[in-house]
This record gives C-alpha cells, structure tokens and sequence, in this order.
C-alpha cells in the first residue's frame, strides 16, 4: 500500500485528480444512467411514475446516509478501506438489481447502491481536504465538479445505448461492471492519504461524537446548507428532466441524451470558470455572485412555463445558465465549510455530502408531487436556490455583524486581545 506523507508532486496531483474524477463519477453515473428507461420501468413493473422517481430519492438517500457511516469511518480506518468496501456494495446492489422483481425491491437497492456510491464521493472528498487547503481546494475540487459535469453527458447516452441492445435491466448490470473496474483501479493506483500519526485512535461512540462540533459550527451548517440547496436545485432538474423531456417535448431517449448532455456541459463550464475567478475573487464572493444567476434564471425559467411560453428553448436555455451556476456554487461553498474542519476531513465531508445528497432526495419528489412537468421542475429547481439564497445572506449577515462589532470594539479602544476578529476568512 502506497502512503502519501508529504505533499504531492505536480505530476503524481494530477494522477490523484483524475483518480479521484473517477471515483466521484460513480454517484453521478448510479444516479443518471438509468434516467431515459425511467418511462419503460414504469411499464414493466406494472407502477407509477412517482414510486418510479422514489427509486431516484432512495439513491440519493443512501448517498447521503453513507457518508455519513463512512465518513468517520474514515478518519478512524484510513481512506482505503472503507472505499474499496463501499465500492464492493455497489457492485453486489447493482447485480440485484439487474433481477428486481418489483419496484419495492428495486427501490432498497436503489439505497444500497447509493451508500456504496457514497463511499467513493466522501473519501474523494477527504482525500483532497488531506492533500490541499484553502484555494488549492477549490481549484482541486473545480476539477472534480468537471468529472462530475462529464459525467452525466457520458451516463444518458450511455444508458440509451444500453436500452438499443436490451432491456432497463442492462443498465444495473453495465454498473456493476463499472464498479468491479474501479475497485481494481482504487486498489492499484490510490495512495493512503491519511497516515496512522493522523487518524482518530477512538471506540464508535467516541466517533460519532465528531460530529457534535461540526455541528455546533453555526457557519459549516450553513455553508453545508448552501452547498446543498445548489444540489437539491441540480437534482430536480435530474428528477424531472426525462418526463419533462421525454413527455412534454416529445423527444425519443436519444434525444433526450443529447439535451441533458448539454445540461452536464454546463455544469463543466460553470466548474471550469471557478479556478480564474479565484484568482481574482473570493470563495464566498464567487458563491454569491452564482447564486444570483442561479435565482435570477429560474424566476425567468417559472415565468416561461406557466405562461406557456419559449418551447423548448425556454426550458432548456435557463436551465443551462442555473446548472453553470450552480457548478460556481458548490465547489466554493465546499471548500469553505471543510477548511474550518481540517483535523477531521472525513467526517466533515460527511456532513456536507449528507446534506448535499439528503435535500436534494427531499427536494427532488416535489417534481413529481407538482406534476412532472416543465411548471413543476422551474418551481422546484427556483424554490431550492432561493433558500439557498437565504442561507448565504444569513453568513453575510453574520459577516457583517463580527466587522461592525470589531470596528465598534476599536473606536472605544480596547486592547486588541478583548476584541472580537472581523470577518472570519475561511
């Protein structure tokens, strides 16, 4: 086993970064790939189009509930481990699911598979919180959100090839592949980022007891909360967007493959802008900035679907500028909330990966609820960014707060020491 005790060379961070882009993808491909047979697996099964869209709610649940297990896991076991065990789990799940019997049972795997994905996303994540700090995160952790953006260009269209030469089933079966390929390579190739010296020597109730100061941290809350509400806006586009497509537009699930490649190629835009911008800008001034975007597209997304109007372009084109933005919010808010936590990386990853995965499983069934249609998907997607919105003001707010407060301390003049710090940088 290889051991990562200094800080990596140039050339061996970018064999890290496009390890690491692989293990993130996983989540991403679990989540979209089967997305064009959602239709064909209402058929088959005999069920609705909502408890189809539940199967979608539990992967995202597993996701967000794995991280958390694995998280401190992590931190306690080293990176290794519990990622190839996680990696396993996905694999067993996928190859049940190719014999689902009924939506009841294929939704269970569906959590199984996404507990299993989540081990290769938090570790991904703790990895770079081992190797980098501060803006080298975000920049390490934009080229991630580019895996992630390519994707679900690669997923629907390889799920659409899938379903030319067989059934939805096939889909379950083409991850497991993936997944056995991936446990070779991460077993090969990944370096122990986290050394012994650094690991958490504590019993399990010591463990989850890590996660009481994370979450006593009022700002990583609500960086998390942000981080989270940009994905939940991101998954009802995902939720939504075969019916939307499929049903509404009339496209084929060809079709629909290109159209949502084209959503994911924003996304790699959005996370491709974020490294120059950061040599100008602020991680909290870019994530504000997007964020606007982000809310200002969707009010114009909602506006064009209830009125019926724009066609296809007047769905599509703003959730283009709201993906991009959101690929801006999500790696900023990221590397925010996990520089306040370094000593515990893992288990910080958790929480914000659990968040991030849980709002967008609560957020992604109001699709259905509201109708599966173009109306739904803008309310929902606009509804998540708007509190997501609110969450970062309520940080400036408390930003602005701490200055005044410093500025007040130092007109009365007080020593330096009984003054409260400005804005935390972070």
């Amino acid at each position: 086993m290889t051991t990562v005790s200094e800080r990596p060379t140039p050339t061996s961070v970018a064999g890290i970064i496009l390890l690491l882009g692989a293990l993130v993808a996983v989540g991403p491909l679990t989540i979209d790939m089967y997305l064009p047979a959602l239709p064909a697996i209402v058929d088959d099964l005999g069920t609705t189009e909502a408890l189809v869209q539940f199967t979608l709610t539990g992967t995202l649940l597993g996701l967000g509930l794995g991280q958390l297990l694995i998280g401190p896991l992590s931190d306690v076991a080293g990176r290794r481990r519990p990622l190839l065990a996680g990696l396993a789990l996905h694999v067993a799940a996928s190859l049940l699911s190719v014999v689902a019997w009924d939506i009841w049972v294929l939704g269970a795997l569906r959590v199984l598979q996404g507990v299993g994905a989540a081990a290769a996303t938090v570790v991904a994540m703790a990895v770079v919180r081992d190797l980098f700090d501060g803006r080298a995160a975000a920049t390490a952790i934009s080229r991630l959100m580019l895996v992630m953006g390519a994707a679900p260009i690669l997923a629907p269209t390889l799920g659409s090839a899938v379903l030319l030469a067989g059934s939805w089933r096939w889909v379950f079966g083409a991850l497991a592949v993936l997944g056995a390929a991936l446990i070779v390579l991460a077993a090969a190739a990944l370096p122990e980022t986290l050394p012994s010296q650094r690991r958490r020597h504590a019993g399990t109730v010591q463990v989850w007891r890590a996660y009481r100061p994370l979450l006593g941290d009022g700002r990583f809350v609500l960086l998390a909360l942000v981080t989270g509400l940009a994905f939940g806006a991101i998954f009802s586009y995902v939720a939504g967007s075969s019916f939307v497509l499929q049903q509404q537009f009339g496209l084929d699930e060809q079709q629909f493959g290109l159209v949502f490649g084209a959503s994911a190629f924003a996304l790699i835009g959005g996370a491709q802008l974020n490294p120059p911008l950061l040599r100008r800008f602020g991680s909290q001034a870019i994530a504000g900035g997007a964020l606007a975007t982000v809310v200002a597209s969707g009010v114009v997304m909602t506006a064009l679907q209830v009125a019926g109007a724009g066609g296809l372009a007047g769905f599509v084109v703003p959730v283009l500028c709201m993906l991009a933005g959101g690929a801006l919010v999500v790696p900023n808010t990221t590397a925010l909330a996990l520089s306040r936590h370094g000593e515990a990386a893992g288990t910080a990853a958790a929480v914000v990966g659990a968040i991030q995965f849980s709002l967008g499983a609560l957020v992604a069934p109001a699709v259905g609820m509201l109708g599966n249609d173009g109306t739904a998907t803008a309310t929902a997607m606009t509804g998540s960014a708007v509190a997501g919105g609110i969450a970062l003001a309520a940080i400036a707010v408390q930003d602005r707060a701490k200055t005044t407060a410093g500025l007040s301390r130092k007109k009365s003049g007080l020593p330096s020491s009984q003054r409260p710090a400005a804005v935390e940088q972070v």
